[in-house]
């Protein structure tokens, strides 16, 4: 499920998929093993079809009912039904969609999706279902179909299924973070080739001496590799491109067996060494010590963790992960991030303070909730696009905190910082976001609209008028990965 986002163009009129009588108990039970219906709608719009968006009509009596659609101001939110293998086709007024829907399982399904040219009339021009003939397994971009949860392939067709949620597609789309990370390593590669090879010619001079210098009888033994753990959350493809960089043995952490199978499908059709991959889980006995060495001499290179949640929180325990890190690391070797800069700013936004607490008994009919009810709400709201979020901006962006992974020691618990207020009005909460910093030259930032991050932001209690030229001083305190701000007053 997922809010409509904007920019998006409609490409048909609305249509009815089904309608469901929940008076007919005989209908409710039908539908589970009810004939898929055939439903044909023509495109108004050229363009691609992309996704197909579901929302539902409530009605409650023949006068009164509720839309979940986006362009109601409505709590819900909607279904994405995306479509692959349809992006290369542009679709022409005219044209037709046709699309078989069930509710099996009581699961609304949208299958064998299928576009119909005008010009062909009834002859299908691109269709999304996957055959048998079409299907292949050396195809990229089926390796990770993230569809398959959605219920939109064939039924009955056989292939290999790798499930991702969403936030680990929208990673895999992230270029600036996979550029980052291969400039990232790359970097610290090059700083330690040169110590390499020396390294290399003193082993072989070595082996010369101790043959009484008889080139032709020695042995010029391969040098050690780097070793490289990614230590990320769910599925990643670091590994690989760490893998492609030079004399480097990744260890990935993943622990599903369909994410190990998907990535060595993935290092295959990429002509990447299968037997370079390693799954580090198969190595280590304990998973909760999953940071240890290696091998009982060698030491890491690189250690990657995966220090901001996809929603936009700092994951628990990390500063703990970064000090064991720290100690497995050989000389030169770095843990990326290596440091960590959360910033945040000053906003009035009515849409966070009504999604955060009840607004008094006028919203419940008279029925007084709101003491008991907000007695539970949760200061910090996850998951949040700051884009598109309806929001004033009351300061300019300012350093929260700072965490350091390569140096723990230097990082403080606690820290005032002043906020100069650039417009009047309600302080009624703080968004926050990070840049990531993999050393000082290279930086990604959470808030980025290419991330696959979302933001954060801590709705304060009550609203706090504030005028153009002052100052707040906010509190922050960084306990255990877990990060509290409250304004001081």
């Amino acid at each position: 499920m997922s809010r409509v986002p904007g920019g998006y163009v409609p490409l048909t009129e609305c249509f009815e998929i089904m309608t469901v009588d929940f008076n007919n108990l005989q209908e409710l039970k039908s539908l589970a093993t009810k004939r898929p219906d055939k439903i044909r709608v023509p495109f108004i719009k050229e363009g691609t079809l992309d996704a197909i968006v579901v929302w539902f009509v409530l009605q409650l009596d023949e006068e009164h009912s509720l839309s979940t659609s986006p362009s109601e101001e409505t709590c819900w939110e909607q279904a994405v039904y995306p479509v692959q293998n349809l992006a290369d086709y542009w679709i022409k007024p005219g044209d037709h969609v046709m699309m078989d829907v069930s509710c099996q399982d009581c699961y609304l399904r949208i299958q064998n999706i299928s576009v119909l040219g005008l010009e062909h009339k009834m002859d299908v021009v691109k269709s999304f279902s996957k055959t048998e003939e079409s299907s292949s397994a050396g195809n990229e971009a089926e390796l990770c179909s993230a569809l398959a949860n959605l219920q939109t392939s064939k039924p009955g067709s056989v292939e290999q299924v790798c499930v991702l949620e969403s936030t680990e597609i929208a990673l895999l789309n992230n270029i600036p973070y996979h550029e980052g990370f291969k400039m990232a390593i790359r970097k610290v590669l090059a700083s330690l080739t040169p110590e390499k090879l020396l390294q290399a010619m003193d082993t072989q001079s070595e082996e010369m001496n101790s043959t009484g210098g008889q080139n032709d009888r020695s042995v010029q033994s391969a040098p050690d590799p780097y070793y490289v753990l990614d230590v990320s959350e769910g599925f990643s493809i670091l590994p690989i491109i760490a893998g492609t960089l030079g004399q480097v043995k990744p260890y990935s952490s993943v622990e599903k067996d369909q994410h190990r199978l998907t990535l060595d499908l993935i290092s295959e059709v990429n002509h990447f060494p299968k037997e370079t991959l390693e799954f580090w889980l198969r190595h280590v006995e304990d998973e909760s010590a999953m940071l240890q060495r290696p091998k009982s001499d060698k030491l890491w290179i690189i250690i990657i963790l995966d220090v901001i949640e996809p929603s936009g929180l700092i994951q628990q325990e990390i500063m703990e992960k970064a000090a064991i890190s720290r100690c497995l690391l050989q000389s030169g070797g770095k843990i990326f991030p290596q440091y960590v800069v959360m910033l945040g700013l000053l906003v009035e936004s009515q849409v966070l303070v009504e999604e955060s607490a009840v607004q008094g008994k006028e919203r419940t009919l008279g029925v007084n909730v709101a003491p008991f009810i907000n007695q539970f709400q949760v200061p910090i709201r996850v998951f949040l696009d700051l884009s598109s979020l309806p929001c004033i901006p009351l300061s300019k962006p300012v350093e929260l905190l700072r965490l350091d992974l390569m140096t723990p020691y230097l990082n403080t618990s606690s820290r005032e910082v002043k906020v100069h207020i650039c417009k009047s009005g309600k302080v009624t909460a703080i968004p926050f976001w990070y840049h990531m910093y993999l050393d000082d030259d290279i930086r990604l930032d959470t808030s980025s609209e290419t991330s696959h991050w979302k933001q954060a932001a801590v709705v304060l209690e009550k609203p706090i008028q504030v005028e153009m030229g002052e100052e707040l001083v906010l509190n922050v305190q960084h306990h255990k990965s877990n990060v509290s701000i409250t304004v001081m007053q």
